[in-house]
């Protein structure tokens, strides 16, 4: 585990990022060496499953912190993606504190929840299982994304769970769930994320926001985001290849 990224974030740390969607583990391990503090590895859409997610830490060999978006806020994948030696997890669709308080509780091993113990590669496949009992709850990063209309009024409360160590904005979804669909400067949702940001930024809970240009991100670094992901690897390298194959036959 890249042992000290939940430390950086509670510290207030501005975590550079980007997206992992391709079930290719050379991909990711170039992505890390590029230097980003982390990779949000996408198990919800696309491609990658629990075997591509092994392939991936494996090349990326705790250079990057990566951080798994689980296909949906539930109890297996949150504890295969664990047992893997993610760094943490990402909830998607948490709407309500009962659903966040579930997420903290599948992701820490008693007394703090009541995560399932097994044998796996982050307990050094039995080897360091002591050693990563002692440690795991303490490093592990617990993420929820608010991206739904409900998330918006429930944020209050959902904030006072303790053991999120995030909230990332799902700015396009929560669009969505307020009938204006990619309309991110419509005011529904302007109110809804200025709403949740501020809650958020009260509760001292660290936020975090995707965008797939820098230019989309620094309006929220400048707001105090501080879990920033930008870009997503199948689209850099469409973009990259697109812009070599213009200047050739320009």
């Amino acid at each position: 585990m890249s042992q000290d990224f939940r430390a950086r974030l509670k510290a207030g740390e501005t975590l550079m990022g980007t997206m992992a969607t391709l079930p290719t583990p050379a991909v990711a391990e170039i992505l890390a060496s590029v230097g980003f503090d982390w990779l949000f590895v996408d198990g919800e859409h696309g491609p990658l499953e629990t075997a591509d997610l092994l392939g991936i830490l494996q090349a990326v060999g705790g250079r990057s912190a990566c951080l798994y978006r689980v296909p949906e806020a539930a109890e297996v994948p949150i504890k295969k993606a664990l047992d893997l030696g993610a760094d943490g997890i990402i909830a998607p669709q948490v709407n309500t504190p009962e659903q966040a308080a579930d997420v903290v509780r599948w992701a820490r091993f008693a007394p703090q929840g009541s995560r399932g113990v097994g044998l796996a590669r982050a307990h050094g496949y039995g080897l360091k299982f002591a050693e990563y009992l002692e440690s795991a709850n303490e490093q592990t990063t617990v993420v929820v994304q608010a991206e739904h209309a409900l998330a918006a009024e429930n944020i209050e409360k959902t904030v006072q769970v303790e053991g999120i160590d995030a909230v990332l904005l799902g700015p396009y979804d929560l669009s969505a769930s307020l009938g204006q669909t990619g309309k991110l400067d419509h005011p529904s949702v302007t109110q809804a994320i200025d709403h949740i940001t501020a809650t958020c930024q009260a509760a001292g809970i660290p936020l975090g926001y995707f965008g797939v240009t820098a230019d989309a991100v620094r309006p929220y670094i400048n707001r105090g985001y501080t879990l920033i992901v930008a870009g997503v690897d199948a689209l850099m390298l469409g973009t990259a290849a697109g812009k070599l194959l213009n200047n050739l036959r320009a």
